[in-house]
């Protein structure tokens, strides 16, 4: 029996994974696409001779650096559920990467290192998330390392994060005494043992905390320590409260150990069970409801040559409304022309397969001819709009140059869909041109990033010099204006993608002195009502 638009729509279930580096975010999604049946065997960041590399890392300088570069899409089924999971880069030169996917997420797991605790990253992603509403759930990982006490770690993320937490369950010991998890809703005991290690298996074994059996493998001290632990977070601690979690207001937290394949299982099931459906959008026409029957979705996510062999280019749509079908004509709102959106994808990481049908919550990728950028929208009716994609204005700058001028063609075109992909900014000198462009980034990797994929991508060998400025701001067309910040040695005149004046600058008080002694007034965006 087919299942009804409402019944589709709320079978599915988008998060996106959030963390600092290092937090083990890469290794929890491979387990969770383990043990929800979608791969047969789970990968490592940093994978040896004998092992596979982590599904989300497809890049192969991810592999070779053992970082995650770029966000990716999977989608599987589990227990009646449709389930989308981005995994996103936790380092922050890749922050726009993430922001961007997160607009497409419904919900987050924010996962914390129980030795670090909540470190600088991990607390903007959370505001990203606080300031869209979206509820939050936190795992808490390596508990079979030393680390902090689990009572600090949940006052930590109340003190700094400002959310309440509630235990969903409760680490019995941590380091070399983990003996496993309390789930505080039903009573049971899950044990840990090194024997989860070497598989790859859901080989949970647990019994009541009121067994007689489970007691002795506790052991009388650690037995101890949970009741009153257990005890304290009855009487002092927060309640559960599913609305106010809907909200985004309080945080269900879980433990376990990723990498040892504990506790992931438990939290899986916990979360599809309390994490919401795909959610209205707000939009220039109302709310949108994803129920809505017609469709509509959005660009988030434009990604050159995941594919080697045929080096083609995917614009990720996150389904907002309706139901997509396969060939169905839309319309794309920033041209205001018709599409026919012929053979959208299933995206697991790298790999693809057509598909046939999706819904609202469902992530799709569409082959794109250069047509599309980040933040379109795609409908069945035109002049819908949704609030505009996250805007970071980079840091770091440099001027790249070829080194072969016979690859001149193949430098352009790489350089041109990499700032489609909204990977980097690239700016024109006016007075040399597009040969060799100005590229802003947020943060320094990209620079690295950027060179890897010129040189194994287009086979282009380029050159790049860095250069003095920090900060990019744009002004109006005012030719006596740009004659005097050209002059200036404080900056440099130069065109964005749109044709727009932009100047970079050395840093923010030679910017505030150039304003006050030339009156010029900068701004942080580009000027989108303005005639250049």
């Amino acid at each position: 029996m087919s299942l009804s638009l409402q019944e589709q729509i709320c079978s599915r279930k988008t998060f996106a994974i959030i963390s600092h580096p290092d937090a083990g975010k890469t290794t929890l999604t491979e387990k969770l696409l383990l043990f929800g049946g979608a791969i047969h065997l789970a990968g490592n960041v940093k994978a040896r001779k004998t092992q596979r590399y982590a599904t989300s890392d497809w890049m192969e300088l991810e592999r070779q650096r053992g970082i995650s570069i770029t966000s990716s899409a999977m989608q599987f089924n589990y227990k009646g559920y449709v389930i989308n999971i981005l995994d996103t880069p936790g380092h922050q030169d890749f922050s726009e990467d993430t922001y961007r996917t997160l607009t497409a997420a419904d919900s987050a797991v924010m996962l914390i290192d129980s030795a670090k605790g909540v470190e600088m990253q991990t607390i903007k992603l959370f505001e990203v998330c606080k300031k869209r509403g979206i509820p939050i759930f936190t795992f808490i990982n390596k508990m079979d390392r030393e680390g902090k006490s689990p009572i600090d770690l949940m006052d930590e993320v109340e003190k700094v994060l400002g959310i309440e937490s509630y235990a969903m369950n409760w680490p019995i010991g941590g380091g070399a005494d983990f003996k496993g998890i309390y789930d505080r809703q039903t009573g049971n005991v899950e044990r840990f043992s090194a024997e989860l290690r070497k598989g790859n298996d859901d080989v949970r074994q647990s019994g009541h905390i009121d067994e007689t059996e489970t007691q002795e493998w506790i052991g009388d001290e650690l037995l101890n320590r949970l009741n009153d632990e257990i005890e304290l977070l009855d009487m002092a601690g927060n309640t559960f409260d599913k609305a106010r979690i809907d909200k985004g207001e309080v945080t269900p937290v879980f433990f376990g150990s990723a990498l040892n394949n504990f506790g992931v299982p438990n939290f899986l099931d916990s979360f599809l069970t309390l994490a919401p459906p795909p959610a209205p959008r707000l939009s220039n026409q109302g709310v949108l409801e994803p129920t809505h029957p017609e469709f509509v979705g959005f660009v988030f996510k434009i990604q050159a040559n995941m594919n080697a062999m045929h080096r083609d280019r995917i614009a990720f749509i996150r389904v907002c409304s309706g139901k997509y079908e396969r060939g169905m004509n839309v319309i794309h709102n920033r041209t205001h022309r018709k599409m026919r959106l012929a053979q959208p994808q299933q995206l697991f990481a790298q790999e693809r397969t057509i598909l046939d049908e999706a819904f609202a919550g469902d992530i799709i990728g569409v082959h794109d001819s250069g047509i599309l950028r980040i933040g379109d929208v795609l409908a069945e009716k035109d002049g819908i709009e949704f609030e505009a994609m996250p805007f970071f204005s980079p840091e770091n700058f440099a001027r790249i140059s070829i080194a072969n001028a016979l690859k001149r063609k193949q430098f352009i075109k790489g350089i041109q869909e990499l700032q489609e992909e909204g990977a980097i900014h690239v700016y024109r000198d006016l007075n040399i041109g597009v040969e060799a462009p100005i590229v802003g980034v947020v943060g320094q990797l990209q620079f690295e990033v950027l060179e890897y994929r010129l040189r194994d991508e287009y086979g282009v060998e380029v050159q790049i010099n860095s250069l003095p400025y920090e900060i990019v701001q744009w002004i109006p067309k005012d030719e006596e204006k740009i004659r005097i910040l050209r002059d200036s040695s404080l900056s440099m005149v130069v065109l964005d993608q749109d044709e727009n004046y932009a100047v970079l600058l050395l840093d923010k008080w030679k910017a505030n002195w150039l304003s006050e002694r030339y009156d010029i007034v900068f701004h942080p965006q580009p000027l989108k009502d303005e005639l250049q």
